[in-house]
């Protein structure tokens, strides 16, 4: 960490604070309050926070910074979250050998789909990864049932023989995944006054596998492979003109990008011992997609940002029904709650998609560089108010 500039430091400081005291961040109304449907710092919606922050980061080391657009990359998501099960199924509960060999298997998936992939560009580049995406799918729903459930997907059983652990509880009970005895279940209230906060294994330890991850993608960036890579971005065609091969470079991006997956699908896996063939479809590689471009292609925190603003709609937005509307606007009379509520509920509930593509359309429209561009104006903005003041407040009356 010492060689990092300034701006990067203070940006991973920045996500780390933010990982590790979100269940303070994403709780800020009180329990008993109308607001708190709000409220999101519960472990299941944080774990999904930063796995997906993960996912997106790695997506953005081959789209953002190389300019190779995958519509395939949930393939390498869902082969991880398999890998990790059967890690669980045969050798030990503990999410370190299931997580490693999560990675491993992506990385050679994504090795054998980028040689082919790779030899072209463009949109033929996209529709080559969407058709092995979607040919993993149908196996993975089908033909190789007895590898990965079919369509009830791959789960732990009492009879899996674990190798290193047991085969099931002293109660009789299938066992979870833990880390050394710690059960990435396991969580610790802390109420003050009326708010509560819950702090939980499994989202911590994802939390550190994000700051490591994060931190590796800045490596990654401000390196001489990365600059190779942002010259494939910016004219790939004069690069080869120049003698130089630049397929060793987008196939290691493709391989690390499709790792990043990787560990994502084996984290989703350590948290809920499930993997099924709908983390493959091409469906959730959009989403990654959408995420990307909506935190800001290209940049170090705009996938992290852009992750965690669709999961909150997907899961906080979507749940706002007529019910909780009617609470809102009780106080207006019954013809105009009746109106405003009417026109708001084709937005929410399951409509959420509706306001997210209006939200994504805004976004590409003013904000091309994505939420992060955003930020940046707003400072920019400030900035520039502020010196304004501090010019007007020093300047000089001429002497009357």
């Amino acid at each position: 960490m010492r060689n990092l500039e300034k701006s990067d430091l203070t940006l991973l400081i920045a996500v780390a604070v933010l990982t590790l005291f979100a269940p303070f961040i994403l709780n800020p109304f009180p329990a008993d309050s109308a607001m708190a449907q709000f409220n999101a710092g519960y472990p299941d919606l944080m774990q999904r926070f930063v796995i997906f922050g993960i996912f997106a980061i790695g997506f953005n080391i081959l789209f953002g910074l190389t300019g190779y657009l995958s519509f395939g990359h949930a393939a390498f998501l869902g082969v991880g979250s398999y890998a990790a099960v059967w890690m669980f199924k045969l050798l030990s509960m503990n999410v370190i050998p299931a997580i490693i060999l999560s990675v491993i298997v992506a990385g050679l998936f994504s090795l054998l789909i980028g040689f082919v992939s790779l030899r072209r560009s463009g949109i033929y580049f996209s529709i080559l990864t969407l058709a092995f995406a979607q040919m993993m799918f149908a196996l993975a729903y089908s033909v190789l049932t007895p590898i990965t459930g079919g369509e009830t997907g791959l789960q732990l059983a009492l009879d899996d023989p674990r190798i290193l652990g047991q085969s099931q509880t002293a109660e009789g009970n299938i066992p979870v995944p833990g880390l050394f005895g710690l059960e990435m279940r396991d969580s610790f209230d802390l109420a003050i006054g009326s708010w509560v906060f819950t702090f939980n294994i499994g989202y911590y330890f994802c939390a550190l596998v994000l700051i490591a991850a994060f931190y590796l993608a800045i490596r990654i960036f401000r390196s001489p492979f990365g600059m190779m890579l942002r010259a494939v971005k910016s004219n790939q065609q004069r690069m080869n003109y120049t003698g130089l091969n630049t397929r060793p470079y987008t196939l290691a991006a493709f391989v690390i990008s499709g790792m990043y997956a990787g560990l994502a699908g084996g984290l989703m896996a350590s948290m809920d011992p499930l993997a099924g063939a709908e983390r493959m479809q091409w469906t959730a590689s959009g989403e990654v997609v959408l995420m990307t471009i909506l935190g800001g292609a290209g940049t170090l925190i705009g996938p992290v940002l852009g992750a965690g603003f669709i999961k909150y709609f997907e899961n906080i937005f979507s749940k706002i029904n007529a019910t909780i509307l009617h609470e809102w606007f009780a106080f207006l009379p019954d013809g105009l709650e009746d109106f405003i509520v009417a026109v708001l509920y084709p937005f929410i509930g399951k409509g959420w998609h509706l306001t997210l593509g209006i939200l994504f359309m805004m976004v590409v429209i003013f904000l091309p560089g994505g939420l992060v561009e955003g930020g940046q104006r707003i400072a920019a903005w400030a900035k520039q108010r502020k010196s304004g003041q501090g010019s007007t407040g020093n300047k000089t009356e001429p002497a009357e």
